[in-house]
């Protein structure tokens, strides 16, 4: 077996069972709310289900590594659209994936060579696909603390110049997970100076992109920030992004990675071999889901609805406010966040994410610990419960 499986942390959600499991079982009559799993609940468009009715002949074939030429177009015309860009070529600077899950792992192991003793710089807090990317493509992570000043997006500028020297790839979250932040052009700035400096690649996650709540404020994107400060070949820029959030088709696995063209033609050989190829049928899906914005302005609505009720709520007891984007809100706890999320759990049903198991301890200190993660998935009313079952929670424990 691979050893490097060995050096892989469990799963967030693997260390969250355990800790409620040692914490006792809610009262009876109370109903268990999950909040802990960024998981959309939100319905699915029916467009997305016609579509996949009026093409299912299209499981007679095997599908192409690059996708269809209807999808790369719909997909580049969509960028072109969001981020008021030239579209990317969609045969040279779009890939669909199958979710951007797998894109960014796969992504890593194309980019990394295993014997230069290389670095991959990651946000702390991360999404942990980031690390154990990095682990089994035989590169070290390097974490860059969250820094709350700075609506916790990381320093660059901290980043020593020895580690940039072995730095081969730098992960960025925006929207971030889990504090809803959005990396600024002047951080875009400095992140593309040191690329070029030190010849490392950006891959950027933005599958919360279009998780936001002023219509008239659209999160930055790395495309978009590349082309505002001349990148026009978005040279060593790769973005990832999703349906899963934006139309509510997780089971759909349907993203796509875009950018630098030489890179995408290094990717698709990986492709290629690794054989993640989208069905035709999930193709069309994807088509239908990208060409409509009245769903995804809908689905920002129930967001913005959830956060509006329960922000205020919350506010009584905890320090809390609308995040940028994403549907998070990452909460400070009165102690230990782990105790926190486990007594909640035990006493009230309401599941969250403690924030310590979203980040690593580095140079002394873990960015996440007193912090939960608040996922707003759930329906409007059991979120608004959760949240009242918090407050008289945190009322009656300190």
């Amino acid at each position: 077996m691979n050893p490097r499986l060995d050096a892989l942390h469990p799963y967030p959600f693997e260390k969250l069972r355990g800790l409620l499991a040692s914490g006792g079982t809610p009262p009876d009559g109370l109903a268990p709310i999950n909040l802990s799993i960024g998981e959309p609940k939100h319905a699915t468009p029916a467009l997305v289900g016609e579509a996949i009715n009026a093409h299912l002949n299209g499981l007679s074939v095997y599908p192409a590594t690059k996708g269809t030429p209807a999808l790369r177009e719909a997909i580049a015309q969509w960028l072109a659209r969001r981020y008021s860009i030239p579209a990317p070529d969609a045969d040279t600077q779009v890939l669909p994936v199958l979710g951007s899950r797998e894109a960014l792992f796969a992504f890593t192991q194309a980019v990394i060579d295993p014997a230069a003793d290389s670095l991959v710089v990651c946000p702390n807090p991360f999404y942990q696909i980031y690390e154990g990317a990095t682990v089994l493509a035989g590169a070290r992570p390097f974490y860059v603390n969250a820094d709350p000043a700075r609506d916790f997006n990381p320093d660059w500028n901290a980043v020593t110049e020895d580690v940039w020297r072995q730095t081969r790839l730098v992960f960025v979250c925006t929207p971030g997970n889990p504090a809803g932040n959005v990396m600024p052009l002047e951080d875009w700035r400095t992140l593309f100076a040191l690329s070029d400096r030190y010849g490392f690649v950006i891959a950027s996650d933005e599958c919360y992109s279009e998780i936001y709540f002023d219509e008239g404020d659209a999160p930055l994107g790395g495309l978009q920030a590349a082309r505002r400060l001349g990148r026009d070949t978005y040279k060593n820029l790769v973005v990832f992004s999703s349906l899963s959030k934006r139309s509510n088709v997780p089971g759909m696995r349907s993203g796509f990675v875009a950018g630098d063209a030489a890179l995408m033609a290094r990717f698709l050989l990986y492709r290629t071999y690794h054989g993640s190829a989208m069905s035709p049928v999930f193709a069309a899906a994807s088509v239908a889901a990208w060409n409509d914005e009245a769903h995804v302005q809908e689905n920002r609505r129930l967001y913005r609805a959830k956060f509006e009720a329960v922000t205020p709520i919350l506010a009584r007891v905890l320090d809390v406010r609308m995040p940028q984007a994403s549907f998070y809100l990452w909460a400070p706890t009165p102690g230990c966040d782990q105790a926190f999320a486990r007594d909640l759990y035990g006493r009230t049903g309401v599941t969250v994410l403690p924030g310590s198991f979203l980040a690593r301890e580095t140079r002394g200190v873990n960015p996440g610990a007193g912090r939960i993660r608040i996922a707003l998935v759930a329906p409007l009313d059991q979120c608004v419960q959760a949240a009242e079952r918090i407050v008289h929670f945190v009322q009656t424990s300190v």
